[in-house]
Order: C-alpha cells, then sequence, then structure tokens
C-alpha cells in the first residue's frame, strides 16, 4: 500500500489516480480549478487546488512518503519553468517523498531530420517549450540528488485520446502541410500513458529516462487524416511548406515542422509494458467512440484544441 500525491491532476493525472483507487491508502490531487476538485473529491480523491504561479499562495504539502507525479505543464514564455521550481523549493522544506516521476517531453531533444530518437540523444531544444522542459527537468534531478530522493523522467510524445483529438482543427477545415513535406511525428494513447506512468512508480529507479511514445511514427499529416476519418468529417486541404508558413500559426507550424522518430525500446523492456493501443488505428477507433459517447450523454463535452 502506498500513498500518492498528483501535482496537476488533468488529463492524465486523473487516469492515473482512478488506477490507483482500490490499491492504495490515499491519493492526493493538486488542482487548478475548485469544480475539476471537487470533482475528483466526489470520486474519493483528497484534493487541493494551487495554480504554482505564485509560491505564496501554496499550501503546505503533504508528500512524506509519497510516490509524487508531477504533471504540471511549464508556464507560456521564457527558458525557465518557473512552476516546476516553485514547487520544487515549496517541497525542500517539508518531509521527503519516495519516489518523483516527471513527465516531460520529447521537445527537450534537438531537431534531428528523420533520426532517431534515443534517452541519450542529445538534449539541445530548439523550442522555448522544449527549454523549460530541459530546465524543470534538471531542476527535479538537482532535488534527487541534493535530497536522496530517486527521480524518473518520462519523454513524452504527443497524446491523444477521447475528447483529446484536434477536432476544431478539422471541423474548421485548418490548412495541412502537404504530405509530402510533412516529416515523422510520434504519439502515444492517454490510457497508455497512465499505465507507464504507473508502471514507472513500481519498477523505475533513480536517474532513469524512459522515451513515451507507441514506436509507430506517422507524420501530423497523417495523423490528421486519420482524425478526421475517425470521426467522420471531411479532411484538411493540404498547402505546401512556404505557404504554411503564412497560413499557420507559428506554433502549429512548428508541430508540422518537427521531424523526430521516437525510439520506445527501453520503455519497453525495462518497464514490462504491453501498449492497450499499440497502433493509432485502435487508439482512434476508441478515442472517436467514447468521445461521441460523452458528447450524446452530455457527460463531458470535447474540449476546445
Amino acid at each position: 500500500m502506498q500513498n500518492i500525491f498528483i501535482a496537476g491532476c488533468g488529463y492524465i493525472g486523473e487516469r492515473i489516480a482512478r488506477s490507483y483507487l482500490e490499491s492504495v491508502t490515499e491519493v492526493t490531487c493538486m488542482v487548478r480549478s475548485a469544480e475539476h476538485a471537487a470533482k475528483l473529491e466526489s470520486a474519493g480523491f483528497t484534493t487541493f487546488i494551487s495554480a504554482l504561479d505564485d509560491p505564496v499562495t501554496l499550501p503546505a504539502l503533504n508528500i512524506s512518503g509519497r510516490i509524487l507525479f508531477y504533471l504540471v505543464p511549464p508556464p507560456g514564455g521564457g527558458v525557465v519553468d518557473t512552476r516546476a521550481r516553485n514547487f520544487i523549493a515549496h517541497i525542500s522544506q517539508a518531509e521527503r517523498p519516495e519516489k518523483i516521476i516527471y513527465m516531460s517531453a520529447t521537445s527537450v531533444y534537438s531537431e534531428v531530420d528523420s533520426g532517431m530518437i534515443t534517452e541519450e540523444s542529445a538534449t539541445s531544444p530548439d523550442s522555448a517549450m522544449g527549454k523549460r522542459r530541459l530546465d524543470a527537468e534538471n531542476a527535479f534531478l538537482c532535488y534527487g540528488a541534493e535530497f536522496a530522493v530517486p527521480v524518473v523522467i518520462l519523454r513524452v510524445s504527443g497524446i491523444y485520446g477521447p475528447g483529446r483529438l484536434p477536432l476544431m482543427q478539422i471541423s474548421h477545415g485548418q490548412p495541412l502541410l502537404r504530405e509530402d513535406e510533412s516529416g515523422p511525428s510520434n504519439r502515444i494513447h492517454a490510457d497508455d500513458l497512465a499505465a507507464i506512468c504507473v508502471a514507472a512508480a513500481e519498477k523505475a529507479v533513480n536517474g532513469d529516462i524512459f522515451n513515451v511514445s507507441d514506436g509507430r511514427p506517422s507524420s501530423m499529416t497523417s495523423y490528421f487524416n486519420a482524425c478526421a476519418d475517425a470521426l467522420g468529417y471531411p479532411r484538411q486541404p493540404q498547402v505546401t511548406r512556404d505557404e504554411a508558413r503564412l497560413v499557420m500559426s507559428p506554433l502549429m507550424f512548428s508541430y508540422v515542422s518537427t521531424s523526430r522518430v521516437i525510439d520506445n525500446s527501453r520503455m519497453l523492456r525495462r518497464l514490462g509494458i504491453q501498449l492497450r493501443y499499440a497502433t493509432l488505428s485502435e487508439g482512434l477507433a476508441a478515442s472517436a467512440l467514447q468521445s461521441s459517447q460523452l458528447i450524446n450523454t452530455g457527460n463531458r463535452p470535447l474540449p476546445k484544441q
């Protein structure tokens, strides 16, 4: 029986929390909104509200001897993850957790056209978001080294699942990069990611770093086309790279321009992972069905992407 603390208990954190519901004494969830806190409390979880942007407002945290999952995304702007550093400064004054699982991102790697990215690949990110992710990795590793707390890093690729499909872009017919100009990108289904987080807490040791993907890269254009087909929408128009620079937002253009192949073999081997959704077609079929059910029952609308 282990106690769990999830900082940033949102889309993935809630899945992690529910997987522990019957096997641990207590799951504590840190969230940003009162509405989400009430939902989690009704399911039997302990919650408190904090956005980590103002360290003065952080309450005392009971993380002593707990498995700590840190899933809070970095703030916008700059190259330092101030939220992660605020959190670490706060817990440095408290009793130590048993282990920390930090959910990072594959954006920490440098841009490598059609290259195979392993955990030993260079971490010299081109994007500001990648630099913030790498800053948080280093901050947690330094905390772990100073206070003798095991730290595990999960470098996660694009996440998809129910309610996390690009419905807005597809329904509005936003243009895509031409297939022949779109390089490989990587994904993982939300349910598989949650299971990987739990496996990392159980099996990983201090300093372990794992790339997280389903191991079946495809272009962003292929992904959007597959999503449109699964949701029953027309496919989006395609434009050249030069045209894309003019009609896409800088963030979207950076997504479609990224060209990486993520090696997930260490994750599969060391964590003993059997993916529930090993192929995109399987994951999208389940995601589209669940998303439709949520909309039809009025339980949870699809969020804006």
